[in-house]
């Protein structure tokens, strides 16, 4: 059996050394969906009706996972296409954990 790296701890800040372009544009992303997460919370606060908060917790989530695809595609541009030089069984084992943790 051969040795294979062990899987990346997903939890361990890692320095990259190749750029990721998309990165201005994934804050810009997060801080439109915290502003939008912020008012949900007033309305919660303000006793909103359940369809308004609900129809808006929906549109934070459909952020948050516009936010994920693009994170997805600057993987896959700049950390994927590194890998192939380097260590395409690490970036694979890295890939797969990180989409089983975010597809639950």
């Amino acid at each position: 059996m051969a040795d294979r790296p062990a899987p990346h701890d997903h939890a361990a800040p890692v320095a990259d050394a190749h750029p990721h372009a998309r990165r201005p544009d994934v804050k810009r992303r997060l801080a439109r969906a915290a502003g939008h997460l912020e008012a949900v919370r007033r309305m919660v606060d303000a006793d909103r009706d359940c369809p308004e908060l609900l129809r808006q917790i929906a549109a934070v989530r459909a952020a948050l996972d516009a936010t994920a695809r693009l994170v997805l595609a600057d993987h896959m541009e700049s950390c994927l296409r590194g890998a192939a030089r380097g260590e395409p069984e690490r970036a694979w084992d890295d890939l797969k954990g990180a989409l089983e943790t975010f597809i639950r």
